[in-house]
């Protein structure tokens, strides 16, 4: 039945018994491109709780509930292969379904990459761009709704409807400038290597994402790696939220004090009583294992940003980054992250591989990069 008072017509089926997954998997089977979303929860747990999933390739939207029916076949293989998903801001997304339907999503194209692409700020929300371009002023009362419940009320449905219904109508239009500006390609790179950049930091590497490292001695970072991975491995097994365990910064606290009792422990700043009861034998043991690890098997010191070489450095690729920014008219972080940035600058001043871009931003920034460096190199 058509809801009414919608900016846009389209109809809801409700989908939660088998039969109905398998007629709406054959509906949605031979479409060019299917809008895709979800709603979920993890407010308490690691893992997201998938709660709604939202399809359309037309003016039917679908909505599948994943706490009635379990994943098909058909529905994974819509998943996997068939039509190009849209998504927008799809990390969380595609997380909710890899875990509810064990397949990794393709072809997808991503609405806010693509709108980043077209020059348009890189994290615009799916709100703001329906605004921008369709001129629809989007309801945000359920934006923290709570998507378990049953049965869901209509606002409910139809704020989850309108999270997918406008996506066919940004794409055709980003679609259009893409081809024109011949950077269709560069989408579809960008969109292809979501996957991997989901998948890509494992629990013994989270602690390369602190950039605070540089203050720390390799003993000391060899222990905060220690101390996330044992955090990162447990809130997995635990299903609970990192910060409900132990934060990165108070990790980071332990790491730098090196404790070598549980007193010790509990004087580092934003350790509890309860953690040192709790958690105090597990947390020393990774500390000990930090101290005694044979000193050639300890990470590198990291280079001081807030030195001279690495700073000048950094504003060589800077340099780089805004001009070919300014020259295709996008934000300079598509082209790259200080990240990014600073792992090229490390390894620049290490005298190791440089971890320069691929694709087409490799083709933008790596040769002019390569001679940034050697320019800066040349004036030490």
């Amino acid at each position: 039945m058509p809801v009414k008072d919608s900016p846009v017509e389209y109809s809801l089926n409700w989908v939660d018994t088998p039969d109905s997954l398998a007629a709406a998997c054959a509906a949605l089977s031979s479409a060019e491109v299917l809008a895709l979303d979800t709603e979920f929860f993890r407010e308490s747990s690691f893992f997201p709780i998938p709660a709604l999933i939202q399809l359309t390739a037309g003016t039917t939207v679908h909505l599948i509930d994943p706490q009635a029916v379990d994943v098909s076949d058909d529905f994974r293989r819509l998943l996997a292969a068939g039509p190009t998903k849209l998504l927008h801001a799809c990390s969380e997304d595609l997380e909710v379904l890899s875990m509810w339907a064990g397949v990794e999503v393709a072809p997808i194209v991503d609405t806010q990459i693509a709108e980043s692409l077209l020059g348009n700020d890189p994290a615009i929300g799916y709100r703001r761009l329906v605004q921008e371009r369709c001129g629809v002023d989007l309801p945000k009362d359920e934006t923290r709704s709570n998507w378990l419940e049953r049965p869901l009320s209509q606002t409910q449905l139809d704020y989850a409807a309108l999270d997918v219904v406008f996506l066919p109508i940004i794409w055709r239009q980003q679609h259009e400038v893409l081809e024109r500006l011949g950077r269709q390609a560069w989408l579809m790179e960008e969109c292809q290597a979501l996957g991997a950049a989901r998948n890509a930091v494992s629990s013994d590497r989270w602690y390369a994402r602190n950039r605070q490292l540089w203050r720390l001695k390799p003993r000391q970072i060899e222990a905060y790696r220690l101390l996330t991975t044992w955090r990162e491995e447990e809130v997995r097994r635990r299903d609970m939220p990192r910060g409900w365990l132990a934060k990165d910064n108070l990790l980071y606290a332990i790491a730098e004090a090196m404790p070598k009792n549980r007193f010790e422990l509990a004087a580092v700043d934003g350790v509890t009583p309860s953690l040192v009861k709790r958690e105090g034998d597990s947390l020393l043991a990774l500390v000990r294992e930090a101290r005694q690890r044979d000193e050639a098997a300890l990470p590198e010191a990291l280079p001081m940003p807030t030195a001279p070489p690495f700073k000048r450095r950094m504003k060589a690729l800077k340099r780089v980054v805004q001009a070919h920014a300014e020259a295709l008219g996008i934000a300079p972080e598509r082209l790259a992250n200080r990240a990014e940035m600073e792992a090229v600058v490390c390894a620049h001043l290490k005298q190791t591989t440089l971890p320069l871009p691929s694709g087409w931003r490799g083709r933008c920034l790596a040769e002019d990069w390569r001679r940034a460096l050697a320019e800066q190199e040349a004036l030490a």
